[in-house]
């Protein structure tokens, strides 16, 4: 069996995984009809998420090196010619990444290393290349606070974690609050990162009933009796992958059940800048029993690597702080100093306002393309929850999908259950403009009315 492995230098983790199976396979190193290792233990030996391994398997099917057999895993291929690669192949969109788009009103090339310049212009520009405290620098939190102040009341600088990015905040928070074997309450489906952390730290994902309206209260007030979670997990504003926003009549009631039952809350908020309106946050609701995380990978770039936590009180954000000193030490100050920047003099707004107006006009475009097939949508989101009609089974649709060349995400990459819905989440802001959108999701249209392409899919 296939021994998993990353290619150094590989422009990203997922293709990183696809040229060393390829190397391998040429090299002789792993054989034609071999079965290759279950993705979530790829995902385990790699340290990757689960959605890497997924976007390489849909690759490596793509270029002709593997072949997936319904109920029974993923095979070498055994018709693999000697001069297949991914030289001439179709090229794929992918709408698998849930990432913003980059609207050219932005003009993020232009305005990223001019901001980085001025910094390093500026009197105090050499602090940025410098070692900082591991809860962030007194500015950067302040700027965090500043920024969150908008939609929490109480958001203070002391109170204020920098992060480098939403998943190793969320990494720090578990390990500060959980230990192995303890219960975190989730959706149903939720962001693949809890999952990650979950597996990797040994904590048991106890799935809460969901409905249009995100997690049902009387869902998670039946767990607390019955498994004692320590932590109730939410993304409140625009769900990964459902879409769903939590009315504040459910924050409120949320909140006090998680009060009621002494259960810890971590409000993981990455959509809130892109609703035009303010809701309010379950950090306001429930300050002394929340980590709220607000990352700016979503209302601006994933390259800008800086979340802010706001902890339950100044202590509590100093114990974090001690988990990230011991992880990741430090936010990066360079990224620190940028986001601050743009804080303060209006360009992190104009970014999210820009890209809520394109996200706008992609869940416009959407609804004319799949104007005939349900799927539910927040209009200033960049994802889309597709549940699939009664004849095609998600993994089987995402497959099907990928060999015509557009990649998306199955509802199992996303389950806390064993048997989620058969649902695909459609990630509108990754692709290059609205004209590959149209392209990729007309395709998907059609494929979705093939009940026989579905027939074919079950062994």
């Amino acid at each position: 069996m296939w021994r998993p492995r990353l290619v150094e230098g590989a422009r990203m983790k997922y293709l990183g995984i696809v040229e060393a199976l390829e190397a391998d396979i040429r090299s002789g190193r792993v054989g034609r009809g071999e079965r290759l290792p279950p993705q979530r233990a790829i995902a385990e030996v790699l340290n990757v998420d689960l959605t890497t391994v997924t976007r390489a398997f849909n690759e490596a099917r793509r270029r002709g090196l593997v072949e997936a057999q319904a109920g029974r895993g993923s095979f070498i291929s055994e018709t693999l010619e000697a001069n297949s690669s991914s030289e001439g192949s179709p090229p794929l969109i992918d709408l698998s990444m849930n990432i913003p788009p980059q609207p050219q009103v932005a003009n993020l090339r232009k305005i990223f290393p001019q901001g980085i310049s001025d910094i390093l212009a500026g009197s105090r520009g050499l602090l940025s290349l410098h070692y900082q405290e591991s809860n962030g620098a007194e500015l950067d939190r302040q700027a965090g606070a500043n920024w969150l102040g908008q939609r929490i009341d109480g958001a203070t600088a002391d109170r204020i974690v920098v992060a480098g990015g939403a998943q190793s905040a969320l990494f720090g928070i578990c390990d500060l609050l959980l230990r192995r074997g303890d219960v975190i309450a989730a959706g149903a489906v939720t962001y693949p990162g809890l999952k990650a952390v979950a597996m990797q730290k040994g904590i048991l994902l106890e799935p809460l009933a969901m409905d249009e309206q995100g997690i049902i209260p009387d869902a998670f007030e039946k767990v607390c009796r019955e498994k004692g979670p320590k932590v109730l997990y939410l993304i409140p504003t625009i769900d990964n992958p459902t879409t769903a926003t939590l009315t504040e009549e459910r924050r409120r009631a949320l909140a006090a059940l998680a009060r009621r039952h002494g259960v810890a809350i971590v409000e993981d908020d990455p959509y809130a800048p892109l609703r035009p309106e303010r809701l309010v946050a379950v950090a306001e609701l429930a300050s002394d029993i929340t980590w709220h995380i607000a990352t700016l990978s979503k209302c601006a770039t994933p390259a800008l690597r800086v979340a802010y936590v706001v902890a339950p009180n100044a202590s509590q954000a100093l114990r974090l702080a001690g988990v990230l000193r011991a992880t990741i030490l430090m936010a990066p100050p360079l990224m620190s100093a940028l986001a601050s920047r743009w804080i303060s003099d209006g360009t992190l707004e104009g970014i999210a306002n820009a890209i809520r107006a394109e996200n706008v006009e992609r869940q416009k475009l959407a609804s004319s393309i799949l104007r005939d097939i349900p799927f539910a949508a927040d209009p200033h989101g960049h994802h889309l929850w597709l549940r699939l009609p009664d004849h095609w089974r998600a993994a089987d649709f995402a497959e099907h999908a990928d060999r015509a060349g557009v990649s998306i995400v199955a509802s199992s990459a996303f389950a806390t259950s064993a048997h989620p819905i058969e649902a695909v989440r459609i990630s509108l802001g990754v692709a290059p403009d609205r004209g590959a959108l149209e392209d990729a999701l007309t395709l998907l249209s059609g494929l979705i009315a093939q009940p026989s392409l579905a027939s074919r899919a079950v062994v």
